[in-house]
């Protein structure tokens, strides 16, 4: 179920992207503190989802889902730290900003539809 699951997949790409821009921030500004921070919550979304793909239950599936909404709010203020604290370009904060509110937007979408519609399990 994991193939072809869109937020699934974007947040893998995502995550890969995060462990980039961590290398990158040791690398290039000798950060790892605030690198750290970025790589637990911006890999942890795609952790998130995949646990919940593997739920035992509904109720299980949405309490996953919600814990990667959260962690995908964490990661939009660590990058927005890294970007006011000029440790990542315009160009850079501004294309990883965009995939991570796609992926927002999407786990929002489904979470506020598994509240609309509860099932009992």
């Amino acid at each position: 179920m994991r193939e072809g699951n869109i937020v699934y997949e974007q947040a893998k790409k995502f995550a890969l992207r995060i462990y980039l821009l961590k290398k990158y921030l040791c690398e290039e500004h000798h950060e790892f503190t605030l690198a750290d921070q970025v790589l637990r919550s911006g890999t942890s979304i795609g952790a998130n989802i995949s646990e919940a793909i593997d739920a035992f239950s509904r109720a299980d599936f949405h309490y996953k889902l919600t814990i990667a909404l959260k962690e995908c709010s964490e990661t939009k203020y660590w990058l927005e730290l890294l970007h006011e604290a000029e440790l990542i370009s315009d160009i850079m904060f501004d294309s990883m900003y965009t995939d991570l509110v796609s992926i927002y937007y999407l786990l929002t979408s489904t979470c506020k539809k598994l509240q609309r519609h509860p099932q009992n399990d």
